[in-house]
């Protein structure tokens, strides 16, 4: 009888305490069975008493009303629960946990950095999780607890959580870092590389940078805090996995560093070809202002026009043109400005 008693109840009196039901529409319910695996419970099913997880949908309806009512979730978190945090977060609740995280957003057809969020609540035997995107970071977690690999407790599933948010980050610096060298070869190759481009992995860092300091902090936190639950060995990690995320936010200052440095490379060749360009100009200008003056001189219709009468006076006059043109150009290269 003792597994359908509920963890944090509120009852009205010590002899009817309140039932904790599994919510009706959940988008995971389980109980881990200490092996790696799960059992599946059902809907508006009494919650067992050992390592339970049940994660929501917090914008449907049964969500919302279970938040709001059950009594396995503190007054003091419900709201947070619901959705109405964003900023990475932790407090402590009595011996568990409330945590608010960011992932990085690999839904279909949704740019990476609007990131999700997982929102949950965690003590030595329940986990209850709210989100409204799908979190793959979460998914992992369910995928090998299908192949018999996934957490054993409570404490493992936090270590599991915070590790594939925290990889996920990283794989997504790493490629955002591969972006940019290929910018800089392009650079370094005189091609201009494409601005839009550029505006748009800066703008994906900086909100990296928003959003993974702060959740570098919680994990350092979590990492030293006093939970009963929570071994050695999973401070370690969680130290570990602060560690790695205070290294990836080295990168991204330095990747948003380099990210102005091209953005000066890129006006730099911008200003150069336009300068090239304009100097072409000129040296066109030099060699044919002089061609177009003798030419509009002797295309006035007035008498006395050399050569008017002659019927070689054309074909001379184009030899003259060439000659003059020819002389402007290899004063030019004498003075080495072609």
């Amino acid at each position: 009888m003792s597994e359908n008693l509920p963890f944090h109840s509120h009852p009205k009196s010590p002899l009817h305490p309140p039932k904790a039901l599994v919510p009706l529409e959940p988008v995971l319910a389980m109980q881990l069975d200490g092996n790696g695996r799960y059992h599946k419970l059902s809907a508006g099913g009494t919650v067992p008493a050992e390592r339970c997880w049940l994660h929501l949908d917090y914008s449907a309806d049964s969500a919302k009303e279970w938040l709001n009512t059950s009594p396995l979730v503190p007054d003091v978190i419900r709201y947070a629960l619901l959705g109405e945090s964003n900023r990475p977060k932790l407090v402590k609740v009595n011996n568990g946990l409330q945590l608010t995280l960011r992932g990085i957003n690999h839904n279909e057809g949704q740019r990476p950095d609007h990131m999700v969020a997982i929102r949950f609540y965690i003590t030595d035997q329940l986990i209850i999780s709210t989100r409204h995107r799908r979190v793959y970071a979460v998914e992992q977690v369910v995928r090998n607890l299908r192949q018999g690999l996934g957490p054993k407790s409570t404490a493992d599933w936090l270590v599991d959580v915070c590790e594939n948010l925290a990889e996920q980050a990283g794989d997504f610096i790493d490629e955002l870092m591969d972006k940019i060298v290929r910018l800089e070869d392009d650079i370094l190759e005189h091609r201009i590389p494409s601005r839009r481009e550029l505006v748009e992995i800066r703008r994906q860092l900086i909100v990296l940078r928003r959003y993974l300091a702060p959740q570098r902090d919680v994990f350092s936190r979590l990492a030293n805090e006093k939970i009963s639950w929570l071994e050695k060995d999973d401070h370690r990690h969680l130290q570990d996995i602060a560690d790695r995320m205070g290294r990836w936010l080295e990168d991204l200052d330095a990747s948003i560093a380099r990210t102005s440095l091209l953005a000066d490379e890129i006006n730099a060749l911008m200003t150069e070809a336009m300068n090239r360009r304009t100097y072409i100009m000129s040296l066109f200008a030099m060699v044919f202002l002089p061609l177009s003056f003798c030419t509009g001189l002797l295309g006035v219709n007035l008498g006395g026009i050399p050569g008017n009468d002659s019927p070689w006076g054309f074909l001379g006059f184009c030899l003259l043109l060439f000659i003059f043109a020819s002389s402007i150009l290899t004063w030019l290269k004498l003075r080495k400005w072609v």
